[in-house]
Order: C-alpha cells, then sequence, then structure tokens
C-alpha cells in the first residue's frame, strides 16, 4: 500500500490507473485498503445482489466519484481548486482569469513606480 497524506485522503477519487473506471482502486486507496479485497468485495456483492443492481451502483459510483488530481495535492488550498475545478470549470476558469488580471494591475503598479521620474535609483542603488 502506497503512503498518502491526509490531504490527499480528504476526498474519494477514482484512480486513473484502475482496471475498470477505478472505483475499486480510489475506494481502496481513500480507506487504505487492500485494491485486491476491494475487488473481491465488489465481486462478491456482484453475485449476492445481482447483475444489474451491481453495476448500476457501480456505475452511479464512476460518476459521482471525481478522477484523482493528476497532480498530487498538497494543502486544502490545492483541494478546492481542484473540487471547485471538476464541478465547475467555467467557474475555476474564471478565478484563474480574475486572478492573473490582479496580478497583471500589480505588476503594471510597479513598472509605473520603478520607471516614474521621481523614482531616485542613484540613492537606491547605493544605499541598497
Amino acid at each position: 500500500m502506497t503512503h498518502h497524506t491526509r490531504i490527499d485522503r480528504i476526498g474519494i477519487y477514482r484512480s486513473r490507473s484502475g482496471m475498470i473506471l477505478g472505483v475499486c482502486k480510489g475506494l481502496a486507496s481513500h480507506f487504505d485498503f487492500s485494491v485486491f479485497w476491494t475487488r473481491v468485495i465488489a465481486i462478491i456483492v456482484l453475485i449476492v445482489a445481482g447483475f444489474l443492481p451491481a453495476i448500476g451502483l457501480y456505475l452511479l459510483a464512476a460518476l459521482l466519484m471525481k478522477p484523482e488530481p493528476v497532480i498530487p495535492i498538497k494543502n486544502s488550498a490545492e483541494k478546492e481548486f481542484y473540487d471547485s475545478y471538476t464541478s465547475s470549470r467555467h467557474g475555476a476558469v474564471q478565478r484563474m482569469k480574475r486572478r492573473y488580471e490582479n496580478l497583471q494591475r500589480r505588476i503594471q503598479r510597479i513598472e509605473h513606480i520603478v520607471t516614474s521620474a521621481e523614482y531616485d535609483w542613484d540613492n537606491r542603488l547605493k544605499n541598497g
């Protein structure tokens, strides 16, 4: 089994490297359980509950579970962004656009200050 940080285990994600849609591997990873035994339990549920209900439940789980992030999540801000991106890509793109525009305005203010005639480069270089 692999070692997970607490942030990785906050949400349940489908594995990108699972056999069939990554549901069993994602559940096993989240609950720190063996993938083999998770799949055995899924097969037992398939036999006991019947083919259609078990397949329906499996497909429902696959639809509800988000795919695991390509890059591991390191903190709650990254998790929040990933979850918001997977639920609303348009909203996430708008947030990124606003952030870029805010950074662009800050850079323009800095450039304006540094390139202004009042900025005393000689004094700054001597005392810096």
